[in-house]
């Protein structure tokens, strides 16, 4: 059974940064594409950034060049990389884990999921 913890939330003032982790375990992570999706009060899950297993990374066009997934294999984990942060980005961010697969950007996709962790952004 894959279990993924995420990390690193909290609140910053626009134009700051943070880094979001996530740790999986479970066995297979190298081979396994990771995301990271959000979702704000009353809207539905969005994907924010996806990384497949040969590191060709994905995004979504709101957070496009502000943001960068990554992932460390001897670690295990996963990471959100967010710069400029915007009041827009305030949400609880998840992180997600397929089976061996391409990254997809419909949350319905994807096989487990963390927690989720708070970010929020004020102007």
């Amino acid at each position: 059974q894959v279990q993924l913890v995420e990390s690193g939330g909290g609140s910053v003032q626009a134009g700051g940064s943070l880094r979001v982790s996530c740790a999986a375990s479970g066995g297979y992570f190298s081979i396994r594409a990771m995301g990271w999706f959000r979702q704000a009060a009353g809207v539905q899950r969005e994907f924010v950034a996806g990384i497949n297993s040969g590191l060709s990374t994905f995004y979504g066009d709101s957070v496009k060049g502000r943001f960068f997934i990554s992932r460390d294999n001897a670690k295990n984990t996963v990471y959100l990389q967010m710069n400029n942060l915007k009041p827009e980005d305030t949400a609880v961010y998840f992180c997600a884990a397929r089976n061996p697969g391409s990254v997809d950007i419909f949350a319905h996709a994807w096989d487990y999921w963390g927690q989720g962790t708070q970010v929020t952004v004020s102007s």
